[in-house]
């Protein structure tokens, strides 16, 4: 299986199609190819898509099991560097979406166009406290505790504990860039998100859209925080999103 070496860190990482490359950014509590399921085929055919495990998360490997967003989309940059990719579509989900913004208003050149799902582009610590290990415990939500000793035992070694305090703790701090930061992204961006999403939801990611200039968003109908996984709506979202990097990649790639 592939790593990266960057920094501190061994990115696991799955590589697959051919074209102009896409890095899907994952989810909290999740890792590369489980959060975008249901986008592989699709978009392998007409793109090299990457699904890198985060720091902290999945397969990927470091003696620190500190992390936090802004950490995480640097490693996104160093991994960038490292596979010898000067820019890409980023695509991102939930906390990969924060990733996401961060690249794009951090590190502009690296980002050929944004595309988020399930973010409104600012800090909401609403749910955290439900995910902390002693939470967890007291109420008895033993198939979670089991899911994330599984998932990212790679990444924790065993200390599930301390992911899901890491994962709280930027869950409350992250995303924190500023609207002149957020306005600064200059790359086509597309902002997703369904229409019953309880974190974000059209007022939110319509004010996000507003911020950047000439930004596009979409709302999935009936979705909730993940339409683009099965048994929600994968193929509206994979239509919307290859239909908008359609539109840009002639501009972005010569």
């Amino acid at each position: 299986m592939p790593y990266a070496q960057v920094n501190d860190l061994e990115i696991f990482y799955e590589k697959m199609g051919v074209g102009d490359p896409v890095i899907f950014l994952h989810s909290g509590y999740s890792r590369g190819i489980l959060a975008f399921a249901s986008q592989m085929l699709d978009f392998q055919k007409r793109y090299t898509c990457y699904f890198p495990d985060f720091r902290g998360h999945g397969r990927s490997r470091c003696e620190s099991l500190a992390w936090s967003t802004p950490q995480l989309a640097e490693d996104i940059v160093a991994f960038m560097e490292r596979q010898d990719i000067p820019r890409a579509h980023l695509i991102g989900y939930s906390l990969g979406a924060n990733v996401g913004l961060y690249v794009a208003a951090l590190h502009p050149e690296r980002a050929a166009t944004l595309t988020t799902i399930g973010t409104s582009g600012f800090c909401d610590p609403t749910g955290a406290d439900e995910f902390e290990p002693e939470w967890l415990v007291e109420h008895g939500m033993q198939d979670t505790i089991n899911q994330m000793m599984e998932r990212h035992m790679d990444a924790h070694r065993g200390n599930w504990q301390e992911h899901m305090r890491q994962s709280a703790q930027d869950w409350r701090h992250y995303p924190q860039l500023t609207p002149e930061q957020l306005g600064s992204i200059s790359c086509p961006a597309l902002f997703i998100t369904g229409e019953h999403d309880p974190f974000v939801g059209e007022q939110k990611v319509q004010r996000l859209s507003g911020i950047v200039q000439g930004s596009q968003y979409f709302v999935v109908p009936d979705g909730s925080h993940r339409p683009h996984m099965v048994r929600e709506y994968p193929d509206a979202v994979n239509d919307r999103i290859l239909q908008f990097l359609g539109t840009t990649e002639s501009l972005l790639f010569v």
